[in-house]
């Protein structure tokens, strides 16, 4: 019987798999059928049969690229066809409308040269939105008698060759100048592979990152996807990098962190088995902002996320509100506060729009509340 439902459950699977990419590749055809058109209107020698070729092979770029590392231009392209074509979905179709509108002998011109501009603002924008992380600040108040803390947050690095060691060395060089006392990474440090992160240099930038009482992250969906999370937290930790995996520690004994696997992990401990037994203030990191009601119940102070990146590329970030009770930002919910970061990498197109690359700096107040 179980055997029966998990045939009919791939059967699904499938279909839906199927009809996904019959979608896509008409939404694609559609995009290059406009783009023929209007370089056909230039009177271009534009040649149809090649014309498709290349048209099939970027729509596809991005998973030939996952055939292996030495495809991985392939993925590079791919990555920037993944924002031209959320964008020309949303453009094309005004164009087009104008066109018909218009009824102009050169309308077909006009909309295209228009519709040009506009997706190379877009990714003008959007490259600096993503290479240029702002810092933001916020102060809470946890019950405690410990001194105060400063605590720099990031998240989502997604490291690897687009957001790479320069991207890195701009994050060390923000969160060093906050000095702060515990720095905290909170899951998708890198891009799948870690071999990027290794083969590139990033663990001797990664070295220079300083804090008092050290730097602490865990694991997020994407380096479940690697499926290499041995290598990745060996070359962390000789980053100088601890991954919390199920695990809650004293922190100078200022406060508890508790560092969970990601849910991806479907075998992780509950956050019950992981509350600590004593009275000092109780910090939580859980890549995913998936349950945040589970943090109020046990009375944790500070619950810290990533994953949601805001959407990175609007409109997305009207899909993550509706999947995530927060997807964004920072809530308190009785005695437990929330903060859920945008990230500071990307993942795909090294482009936001309506989010920006960030890193939290966030002052810790303990008072007997």
């Amino acid at each position: 019987m179980e055997e029966n439902r998990k045939e009919v459950r791939l059967v699904k699977q499938i279909a839906a798999g199927l009809m996904g990419l019959m979608i896509y590749s008409a939404l694609a055809g559609y995009i290059g059928w406009a783009v023929f058109i209007w370089l056909r209107s230039f009177s271009f020698p534009v040649n149809g049969w090649l014309f498709t070729f290349i048209c099939i092979l970027l729509a596809f770029s991005y998973l030939i690229g996952m055939l292996g590392h030495k495809w991985m231009g392939f993925t590079i392209v791919g990555s920037y066809w993944m924002a031209f074509f959320q964008y020309a979905l949303l453009v094309v179709p005004v164009a087009h409308g104008v066109v018909l509108v218009l009824e102009h002998p050169r309308a077909v011109q006009i909309a295209g040269v228009a519709s040009v501009i506009l997706l190379l603002l877009i990714y003008l924008i959007g490259t600096f939105l993503a290479y240029s992380p702002v810092i933001r600040q916020k102060e809470i108040v946890v019950k405690g008698s410990s001194e105060d803390v400063n605590i720099v947050v990031a998240s989502d690095f997604h490291l690897g060759v687009l957001s790479g060691k320069r991207h890195l060395e701009r994050f060390v060089t923000l969160s060093n100048s906050l000095e702060p006392d515990v720095v905290l990474l909170a899951g998708d440090l890198v891009d799948d592979d870690p071999i990027w992160y290794a083969r590139y240099g990033m663990a001797e930038v990664m070295r220079k990152l300083t804090s008092k009482y050290g730097i602490y992250g865990v694991l997020g969906n994407h380096e479940y996807y690697g499926k290499k999370i041995p290598l990745l937290v060996r070359v962390m930790e000789e980053s100088s990098v601890k991954i919390l995996r199920d695990e809650t520690i004293d922190i100078a004994g200022k406060f508890y962190l508790t560092g969970r696997e990601e849910r991806t992990n479907g075998r992780r401990n509950l956050l019950q088995s992981l509350k600590p037994e004593g009275n000092l203030p109780w910090i939580v990191m859980d890549h995913t902002p998936s349950d945040l009601k589970t943090p109020v119940q046990l009375a944790a102070d500070f619950h810290i996320s990533g994953h949601t990146h805001k959407g990175q590329m609007w409109p997305n970030h009207l899909i993550t509100k509706r999947v995530f009770d927060l997807d964004y930002g920072y809530r308190q919910d009785g005695n437990t506060h929330f903060l859920v970061s945008s990230g500071f990498g990307f993942w795909g197109p090294p482009i936001r729009i309506g989010s920006r690359s960030e890193l939290w700096m966030v002052h810790i107040k303990f008072q007997n509340i």
